[in-house]
């Protein structure tokens, strides 16, 4: 059987003992004495860390190495090899995540860790002028590495990480003419790329400049993205409309005339974009679209305004949400959510039907695909 002690502190006499805040813990393994800190000042944790000490010793599992050892270090093993093993994050974004954990909590002993230490790391990167959503996602993976310490054993509790009040999403919108507007002003084969992003609420920069040949299937009308080259991991599959088919139909005809005049095969459906020509000009797809926006007047446009603008229409075009997640590649109705912003035309189309309701008259409304009318009795 174990027991718990506080050791005494140095300098503390016989008649005056003076005892440490933290608990001890002694237990045997194969009738040797074990001690070891249970990194906790409460009796209650402490006797709940025996336990699972004694519990390990009666099973014959092997036996953790003392608590107060264990640093940061190890815990953001744990959590990589996690990610690696189970998938369910692109590893990718854990490292350039775990980059900025990394350089503040390296060194550190796991069981130091707690809210005076994450509010120094918040400070930090606000002082650096990140935004509290950036910050926040960061904070999740620290209390997701956190909770599996606590279940692998290396960590007697998990503590208490608040998450920062977040400001409102952003809230642009392409409406048609204004998309059409820049979309002139592209280039051919960036016109075929915003116009995919505008339908699909696809992300230019890594799955519709990456396009191959091979998920491009003109005759079945269909675009692919293959599993594990999403953000979410998961494939995706959508039908071309009739005016994408047209447009990637004459994309793939260049990138052909292409391949015949430099006597290479072409794979990607955006070469140029991509820079998979050596020898030829790759074009800035920034500078262009920073370009084009400025001659539409439409200075403070983004790129991922696409998605949000993509699932602002398939809600206006009453799409099912499960549908639609497929199609954006939206994993979580809370993301998703975030894009399902009002815009200022919609409140206006619910002003325009609401005319007459309020003036104690039932004047009917007719609505067409832009505007509402009140038609006088």
């Amino acid at each position: 059987m174990g027991y718990l002690y506080r050791p005494k502190l140095k300098g503390s006499t016989q008649e005056a003992p003076r005892f440490g805040r933290m608990w001890w813990v002694k237990y045997y393994v194969n009738g040797r004495p074990i001690r070891e800190s249970t990194g906790a000042e409460k009796d209650s944790e402490a006797r709940r860390f025996l336990k699972l000490k004694e519990g390990a010793v009666a099973k014959g599992c092997p036996i953790a190495p003392r608590l107060d050892r264990i640093l940061y270090d190890e815990l953001a093993g744990d959590l990589r090899q996690h990610y690696r093993t189970t998938g369910r994050r692109h590893l990718v974004e854990v490292e350039q995540r775990l980059a900025h954990l990394d350089k503040f909590f390296r060194g550190r002993r796991a069981t130091n860790i707690g809210p005076t230490c994450v509010t120094a790391y918040v400070a930090q990167r606000q002082e650096r002028g990140l935004s509290n959503r950036t910050i926040n996602i960061e904070l999740s993976l620290l209390k997701r590495m956190l909770r599996l310490a606590h279940e692998n054993g290396k960590l007697l509790r998990v503590p208490p990480i608040k998450m920062l009040k977040e400001a409102p999403p952003r809230s642009g919108f392409f409406e048609e003419d204004q998309y059409r507007a820049v979309r002139r002003l592209l280039s051919d084969d960036l016109q075929v790329a915003v116009a995919i992003a505008y339908t699909f609420g696809w992300r230019i920069k890594s799955e519709v400049l990456t396009l191959h040949h091979r998920q491009v299937d003109l005759k079945a009308s269909t675009l692919r993205l293959e599993p594990g080259t999403t953000k979410n991991g998961e494939g995706r599959v959508v039908y071309l409309t009739p005016d994408l088919r047209s447009l990637l139909t004459q994309q793939l005809e260049r990138v052909d005339r292409l391949a015949k005049q430099t006597g290479r095969i072409i794979s990607c459906v955006f070469p140029h974009l991509t820079g998979r020509l050596q020898g030829e000009r790759i074009k800035d797809f920034r500078k262009a679209w920073t370009t084009a926006c400025k001659r539409a007047g439409l200075p403070w446009m983004l790129r991922h305004d696409f998605r949000r603008t993509a699932v602002r229409n398939m809600e206006r075009a009453a799409v099912p949400r499960s549908v639609a997640m497929k199609l954006t590649g939206h994993k979580t109705e809370s993301v998703y959510r975030r894009y399902a912003i009002v815009s200022d035309a919609d409140l206006q189309d619910a002003s325009r039907r609401l005319t007459g309701t309020f003036t104690g008259t039932s004047a009917p409304i007719a609505v067409d695909s832009h505007q509402v009318k009140v038609q006088n009795p």
